[in-house]
């Protein structure tokens, strides 16, 4: 049998950390602090708004760029919690999920040879992207506890062949946001280049201690530059709707549109209906939501702490990381998640998958605390055993 050529950028792609990491959680009974989702179901009004439209509106293609209802929706949220004044029909498009916004962007915003900047630890999403639509991946590597970039980085990253920058803010999996300085710093390096910046900020409502998120679209010589993608999934804890947000000068919107009808052309309308709802509840909604994982975060970090691990700062999203040889744990993060997996029964995340493969080594671990306490508790005895069993 003669089989075809694959395409070597996937060909070469092996299966998710999350994957195997949930796979083992399965077999073997482990508590799974892993993959990022919660045990609750989300905003039950959102939902039930989603059954009504099911039931009682049309089920046929959405516009192409999204309901009206929902562009306006995103464009009234974004003006009333981060004071951004967009245009819903030329600032605003609706994806399936902020995967679908991330393609677009880079597949209709770069031209092959072109150079991307991304800082690692980054989404695993960003590289195979970039690659499949003929880019050159550009890695600024971070390092904790503060995971900032540099001049000295940034001078060294950019190039008269750099297009676009992508970052995320806050930041998954490393949980810091981007401060207003490293943002003006960034802009300064992107207007003097042209780039484009695209901001991936799902996690922007889910921020804690007071802390304010700054978008790309509020940041002085980005508003032209800027693409700013949000997404329903995390602002409403469901995250297998994918319904996803871009926001843009009216210029790139066009210009991504133009790639989102030829990926999934349309959303599901009944979601979009729902996602509109949702987006004018009353801000205190949202407040309780994020009250109720800091709470979480903070359980899991003081049981943590008592056993003996020291955790990096989370400043916001669904996240919280342990630094190894601060805890006491000469592995690193990927011997440490597998051998914690199998031998002590929790799964967790190394923050090594985030990274190109072969480079320096980070031992850091990443849990998820969008969890019930039933279930953050038998986490916290498992990982204690596992510091005691692995040290």
């Amino acid at each position: 049998m003669t089989l075809p050529p694959l395409n070597p950028v996937y060909a070469g792609l092996g299966t998710t950390i999350f994957t195997t990491m949930s796979a083992l959680a399965a077999e073997t009974g482990a508590i799974n602090l892993g993959q990022g989702f919660p045990e609750t179901d989300g905003f039950p009004e959102v939902r039930e708004a989603a059954a009504r439209a099911l039931t009682d509106s049309s089920n046929q293609y959405a516009p192409m760029k999204g309901q009206g209802a929902l562009l306006e929706a995103v464009a009234g949220f974004y003006g009333r919690t981060q004071g951004l004044s967009l245009d819903p029909a030329k600032n605003v498009l609706i994806t399936s999920g902020a995967t679908e916004a991330l393609a677009a962007a880079v597949f209709s915003l770069i031209s092959p040879g072109d150079e991307v900047i991304v800082f690692e630890p980054h989404y695993d999403a960003y590289a195979p992207l970039i690659e499949r639509a003929g880019g050159v991946v550009v890695r600024v590597r971070l390092n904790p506890p503060d995971w900032r970039f540099t001049e000295a980085q940034l001078t060294k990253a950019f190039s008269p062949r750099t297009r676009m920058v992508m970052v995320t803010t806050p930041n998954n999996p490393t949980t810091r946001l981007i401060p207003p300085e490293d943002w003006a710093l960034l802009a300064r390096f992107c207007v003097a280049h042209r780039a484009c910046v695209v901001s991936d900020e799902v996690w922007e409502q889910v921020v804690f201690d007071g802390t304010t998120h700054h978008g790309v679209l509020n940041v002085p010589g980005l508003e032209t530059l800027g693409v700013k993608i949000g997404s329903a999934g995390k602002l409403f804890a469901l995250t297998g709707w994918k319904v996803g947000f871009v926001c843009a000068h009216e210029r790139l919107i066009n210009q991504m549109a133009k790639a989102h009808q030829f990926l999934t052309f349309a959303t599901p309308p009944m979601l979009q209906s729902a996602v509109a709802f949702g987006l004018g509840l009353p801000d205190g909604r949202f407040a309780e939501e994020v009250a109720a994982l800091q709470r979480s975060r903070d359980r899991l970090r003081a049981g943590l702490e008592a056993g003996g691990f020291r955790t990096l700062p989370s400043e916001g999203t669904y996240f919280l990381n342990i630094d190894l040889p601060g805890s006491g744990v000469a592995l690193d993060g990927q011997a440490f998640a597998l051998r914690g997996v199998k031998e002590a029964g929790v799964a967790t995340i190394p923050l090594d998958a985030f990274c190109a493969p072969g480079g320096e080594g980070l031992p850091v671990v990443r849990l998820c605390f969008a969890k019930s306490d039933a279930t953050l508790d038998r986490g916290i005895e498992r990982l204690s055993a596992a510091r005691q069993l692995l040290s």
